[in-house]
This record gives structure tokens, C-alpha cells and sequence, in this order.
């Protein structure tokens, strides 16, 4: 069975270039095989890490629910939706990447987001980590990914209105009841430990901060691939040895 780490956070806190980063680091530590999912309706982790996705999950639902009389004759519907989410996963380096996307046609979405959550708990037992980069909301971990994750990782901004965010984010979690083994919070872009009362009323685990870094900053104005950072980047560096509880099976 995979092992499922879910990333969420407010948008503008690098939750995406943090999930590519965890992903590049597992692949090149060779811990196992890892597919990454891009699980925001605004999907960019893909291009974040130079791959090209030219088909979404979107796009197999709004097809289906549009035009079911498409699916070849002798395969049924959950066959059909299957091979077509397998046939999505594009090939990284070390990685695969799966873009979820966002149904934008008229059709009935009920029994396809259903099948659909079948098919990705089978496509997720192929694969020994994966890393899913989710929008803050977590819809896709209740509807169309999984109900559970074994590590949530809630990345935050060092702002009030940041971490009380990630405490709604944590609550959420609760809320729509995902089975969560471990559950973090990570400070991106700030340099220094932060002891505050909005930490500890987070509910979750404190691994610490993720510096700026300048290199990172120069790449994504240039749209280069995160791949493409050096291994003593500062965000490596501190994520290398910030990340092992977030990846580590225990």
C-alpha cells in the first residue's frame, strides 16, 4: 500500500513547490516508487517540476458524464474509466504525476467520482509513496482521492491569519472524518522558530520553517523546473532535514 502524504495550506504559501520538492527528494533518496498527484483545481505542479500532463482527471469525467454511448463496446464504465486514469499518468524523472483537474461540463458526476475513488485507492497500492498536492479545501481527499493519508502536512505562511488558517485546514481534516496517522504544520519562507500560542492552537505537530530561498524565486520567474535546483539550495538543505518524520513509515 502507498504511502500517502497529503499536502495542504492557504494559497501564496509554496504548498505546491513544497510537494514537488518532498517528491524530487524521496525520488532521488530511492525510497520507492512516487507518483505525484495535482489535486488543485488550479493545476501546476506538473509544470513545477517540467512534466506535461495532456490529460487531466477532469477531462476523463466530463467525457464520460457527457457521453457515456463513447465507451467501447464490451468494456464497461469502470473498466473504461480505469484504463483512461492509468493512461493519464505522466512519466517523470524518478516520478509519475497525475493531474486531477477540475469537471467543467453539465453531466451527472455521482457514479463517475465514485468509480473514480476506487480506481485511485488500486493506483495508489502501485506505488510505494505519494504525494498529494491538494487545494486548501481537501475536497479531493473526501470526493475523488482517498479518505486517508499518512502524513497531512500543512504549510503556512509565519502570519496569524496564516496559521489560524492551517488550524481551520487541520479542523477540516477532522471534520470530513480522513483517517490521518500524522498530521504537521510547516513554516515556509521564514528563517526563524516561532513560539506562539497559534502553533500549539494548530493542533498539529511543529516540524519548523523552510528559509527563504532566493534560487527558488529566480527559477519560478524564469518558469524553470524545480528539478532543475541545486542540491545545496538552503530550501533542500532544510526540507532534507526537516522532512524525515513526514516521509518516514512508522
Amino acid at each position: 500500500m502507498g504511502y500517502v502524504i497529503a499536502m495542504a495550506g492557504k494559497g501564496g504559501t509554496g504548498k505546491t513547490t513544497l510537494a514537488a520538492l518532498i517528491t524530487r527528494i524521496i525520488a532521488e533518496k530511492k525510497l520507492g516508487s512516487v507518483l505525484a498527484v495535482d489535486a488543485d483545481p488550479n493545476s501546476n505542479l506538473g509544470e513545477v517540476m517540467g512534466v506535461e500532463t495532456k490529460q487531466t482527471i477532469g477531462d476523463i469525467l466530463d467525457e464520460v458524464a457527457a457521453n457515456p454511448d463513447k465507451i467501447p463496446g464490451g468494456m464497461t464504465k469502470d473498466r473504461f474509466i480505469e484504463y483512461e486514469v492509468q493512461t493519464a499518468v505522466a512519466e517523470g524523472n524518478g516520478f509519475d504525476v497525475l493531474t486531477m483537474g477540475k469537471p467543467e461540463g453539465p453531466g451527472c458526476y455521482c457514479y463517475v467520482n465514485n468509480v473514480l475513488r476506487g480506481v485511485m485507492e488500486k493506483l495508489i497500492k502501485d506505488y510505494n509513496y505519494v504525494v498529494i498536492d491538494n487545494e486548501a479545501g481537501l475536497e479531493h481527499l473526501s470526493r475523488r482521492t482517498t479518505r486517508s493519508a499518512d502524513a497531512l502536512v500543512v504549510v503556512s505562511d509565519a502570519t496569524k491569519v496564516g496559521l489560524t488558517s492551517a488550524k481551520r485546514i487541520n479542523q477540516l481534516a477532522s471534520e470530513l472524518e480522513i483517517k490521518i496517522k500524522k498530521r504537521f504544520l510547516l513554516v515556509n519562507r521564514h528563517d526563524k522558530l516561532i513560539t506562539s500560542d497559534a502553533i500549539k492552537d494548530s493542533g498539529l505537530e511543529y516540524l519548523g520553517n523552510i528559509p527563504r530561498d532566493e534560487l527558488i524565486e529566480k527559477i519560478s520567474l524564469n518558469g524553470i523546473s524545480l528539478l532543475k535546483l541545486e542540491e545545496d539550495a538552503t530550501s533542500i538543505g532544510a526540507l532534507k532535514k526537516l522532512g524525515e518524520k513526514i516521509w518516514q513509515r512508522n
